[in-house]
């Protein structure tokens, strides 16, 4: 990352904490590596992405339904998925400084180059070298060779459930034994797997296990699709980048099944779809691309997956994947659990008999996006600094959010000039015909009016609406445009249409 991008980085986190949109979890205690804690904007912020998918999913279309399922799933659904077996990473530790990472996203330099770095990873520490191992990889912390062999990790979160903890069982009966440590961590493993559930990884699987209860209940016909907004949790060893990867984190997907055969044509179909959602809440259209999966990256039960990819302020990263499963999941979890995850079409002919009525088991598309990413991703989009002058002649530099109006926390900040003279009244009395209508507006009556104006920029706020003497006598206000600062008078009434009619515009 350069060094100005790396700056603004710097200020779109500084700007969250500063303005209320997210903190660092815990952080009089010194915080909780990964976890961030979302303030009264970033709330709204998330909140209204989410509103804006789960509109352009299910309240704009016909064959999609949305569920909530719950984070915790029985054991069988992960063990079917592949999840318990496969879903790890390589983790290695650095044997000087004892930093852990992920052997895959470690620099990489030719096996028996000399490299230096400090005794114990701290700049005060001698100096050594040693040459690169087989591996071809470096600590990313203080560049040393010396490294722990490769070992799996397996990413997800482990919880136990039952009011009877497995562990006081073990420990007694070990108590006054001694074994190996290979045979005590067999016993562990045994003892925690008869309470064993995990943190979901993904949303992905209970959209897969409920196919039949959704299909059936409400009389879906393929294709169709099932969608869902909510958290996951991945035990990651590297974090970083912000809110950009971390241990919590929210997703909206959607599993979108059809026929056997039609998998090419429906991918085409969501991948200009998933696309043009992002283009219409954006400023810079020309940041977001397509990544087409190699074949010797697709996953073993994908045909066809493209990455939309955003250009963060440190490169291109992922925003949501795109994905053509085939029928692996419901095939896998009908064998495991002994249910027909099936559909029977009357309509059409059986392909392999010739007959009438087709059973199958439907294919799946899924567009899968990171929530909380894409806050990041609208975050640095809208991240703007303007350079002006101000009414002494001197140079300033205004920063603000362009947010889409539907986006934005706030929709209207409602602002009396001073506080007295029947002006807070009225303003009181916008709010409440604003809120009568569901729009979500503030009510600011703190310091300068300029001041008002440059915290409403910098927030996304799209309109302010002054009250002044004369809004009094011509029931007018001074309605000021944010992205370009220009103030126009308009009737009360008009302005509030004005606000509202933009916030609903694509």
């Amino acid at each position: 990352m350069s060094g100005d991008n790396q700056d603004i980085m710097g200020k779109i986190v500084s700007l969250c904490k500063r303005r209320g949109f997210i903190f660092q979890s815990s952080e009089i205690y010194g915080g909780l590596k990964s976890c961030y804690d979302y303030g009264p904007l970033g709330t709204e912020l998330k909140r209204n992405i989410a509103a804006a998918w789960w509109s352009s999913m299910c309240y704009e279309r016909d064959d999609i339904v949305g569920i909530d399922a719950s984070i915790m799933m029985h054991p069988k659904v992960w063990e079917t998925s592949g999840h318990l077996a496969g879903f790890s990473d390589p983790l290695v530790d650095c044997l000087n400084c004892k930093e852990r990472f992920r052997a895959d996203k470690a620099p990489t330099k030719d096996p028996g180059t000399p490299v230096e770095y400090h005794i114990g990873g701290k700049s005060s520490g001698q100096k050594a070298k040693a040459p690169v191992g087989e591996c071809g990889y470096v600590c990313p912390n203080c560049g040393c060779p010396k490294l722990s062999d490769e070992r799996n990790f397996n990413l997800m979160f482990r919880t136990s459930i039952g009011p009877v903890d497995p562990l006081d069982e073990l420990a007694r009966a070990l108590e006054n034994k001694t074994l190996p440590a290979a045979e005590i961590r067999k016993l562990v493993d045994e003892a925690n797997k008869r309470t064993a559930v995990y943190l979901r990884p993904e949303t992905a699987q209970a959209m897969f296990v409920q196919f039949l209860n959704v299909q059936q209940s409400m009389s879906m016909k393929i294709p169709f699709g099932i969608a869902q907004v909510g958290k996951s949790f991945r035990n990651e060893i590297v974090t970083e980048h912000f809110i950009f990867r971390s241990c919590e984190f929210e997703q909206m997907e959607m599993e979108f099944f059809c026929e056997p055969g039609s998998q090419s044509e429906w991918m085409e179909h969501w991948r200009h779809a998933r696309m043009n959602w992002y283009h219409q809440y954006a400023n810079q259209k020309n940041k977001f691309r397509f990544r087409k999966h190699d074949d010797d990256e697709l996953a073993h039960y994908s045909d066809e997956c493209f990455d939309i990819e955003y250009l963060y302020p440190w490169g291109w990263g992922e925003l949501e994947g795109i994905a053509s499963r085939t029928d692996y999941d419901l095939t896998k979890h009908a064998a495991a659990s002994g249910v027909k995850l099936s559909y029977f079409d009357q309509q059409k002919n059986d392909p392999a008999t010739g007959k009438a009525g087709w059973r199958y088991t439907p294919y799946v598309i899924e567009p899968a996006a990171g929530l909380t990413r894409s806050v990041l991703c609208f975050l640095a989009d809208a991240y703007t600094e303007e350079q002006g002058v101000d009414a002494d002649g001197q140079t300033k530099t205004r920063v603000l959010l362009k947010l889409h109006p539907k986006l934005a926390p706030y929709k209207a900040a409602v602002l009396p000039l001073v506080k007295k003279d029947g002006q807070p009244e009225l303003a009181e009395k916008i709010v409440a015909a604003f809120r009568r209508r569901g729009v979500n507006v503030s009510y600011d009556d703190k310091q300068s009016i300029g001041k008002r104006y440059a915290r409403h920029d910098e927030i996304g706020t799209p309109y302010c609406m002054t009250i002044d003497p004369e809004s009094l006598n011509s029931q007018t206000v001074t309605i000021r445009d944010r992205d370009t600062a220009t103030q126009d008078r308009l009737p009360i009434d008009k302005a509030i249409e004005l606000v509202i009619e933009r916030q609903n515009r694509s």
